[in-house]
């Protein structure tokens, strides 16, 4: 009796063993998403009230949907978009992430239309204030958030540091997340740390302002994102997307100055392929074809590729 006791256990633990396997090879296996090699992403150009973050969400809103209707798989907002960068009201209308109000808005708002979205917001993190952004999944889920590194001096006094960099695999390609200024980060550090991390596309909520008087026609607008986002583009043979918000910057060390809009989208090998109308009242969404392929290299194998090598070791 006790021999056969034995044997049962035996059995029951080999079954347990199994059903764990099973369950692990079950959970690899959704885990590894299938990849969309074309696919649509709409650079939501959008108007940024400061401190107004209702009219900030509603127009949010109306844009993510608008963009879903069109077909985009992802809708890439603008830094700060609740309430405006350097605005005061961060102080005391930041929320938690992912479980406060401005965050749990956008979570929503995915999930209702079935897109991916990615954007810039104000955090509070238990009396810390940080200037954030955020990838929320088509289940409405945050699956990558990114609290600003390289943030202007004269931010230092509303926002936190950050302190780390993240990318994340998806079905739209593995995906990497930078805030505005961190992409003029000296060396390129930051973008090229991305492509060393695997990233097919960087997005990068952004912010772009400029004085008042400033002529565009003299003078183009944009050309520490052009230099940054060439240089990591052809790098590391991959997407670099800026999307800045629009509008009149109503308080803080830019009061007076205007958001201008003209974001940017850079290619695999350096190649712009797009760039959004400039102006203050440029509030606009403007679709771009992503075309994803096998990243070319990983690790020290990159220097192969900077050489012209071929994965055979011909030129």
């Amino acid at each position: 009796m006790k021999l056969y006791s034995k044997s049962l256990n035996i059995g029951f633990f080999t079954l347990f063993l199994l059903f764990l396997c099973g369950c692990d090879k079950s959970i690899e296996e959704k885990s590894k998403p299938v990849l969309t090699e074309k696919y649509t992403l709409a650079m939501v150009q959008m108007k940024v009230e400061g401190g107004s973050p209702d009219q900030n969400l509603e127009r949010a809103s109306y844009h993510i949907r608008s963009a879903a209707a069109q077909g985009a798989k992802i809708a890439l907002l603008p830094e700060m978009m609740d309430l405006g960068w350097t605005h005061p009201s961060v102080r005391e209308m930041a929320y938690a992430i992912p479980d406060g109000k401005t965050c749990r808005f956008l979570c929503e708002e995915a999930k209702k239309s079935n897109i991916f979205v990615c954007a810039g917001i104000a955090e509070n993190d238990r009396g810390a204030i940080y200037n954030a952004a955020v990838l929320i999944s088509p289940s409405g889920e945050v699956i990558l958030k990114h609290r600003k590194l390289n943030e202007l001096d004269i931010a230092h006094d509303l926002y936190a540091q950050g302190d780390r960099l993240g990318v994340v695999k998806t079905r739209l390609g593995t995906i990497g997340l930078y805030i505005c200024a961190d992409a003029s980060a000296s060396g390129n550090t930051l973008s090229k740390s991305l492509g060393y991390m695997g990233a097919d596309v960087i997005l990068s909520p952004s912010a772009w302002a400029v004085p008042p008087g400033f002529n565009n026609d003299s003078t183009p607008y944009g050309e520490p994102w052009i230099t940054a986002y060439t240089e990591a583009s052809k790098l590391f043979d991959l997407w670099v997307v800026g999307v800045s918000n629009v509008g009149k910057v109503s308080e803080g060390p830019w009061k007076g100055w205007d958001c201008i809009g003209n974001s940017m989208a850079y290619g695999p090998g350096g190649v712009q392929v797009m760039e959004a109308p400039f102006g203050s009242e440029a509030d606009t969404i403007i679709y771009l074809d992503i075309n994803l392929r096998e990243r070319p290299a990983r690790g020290t194998s990159w220097h192969d590729f900077w050489a012209g090598k071929q994965p055979n070791g011909n030129q």
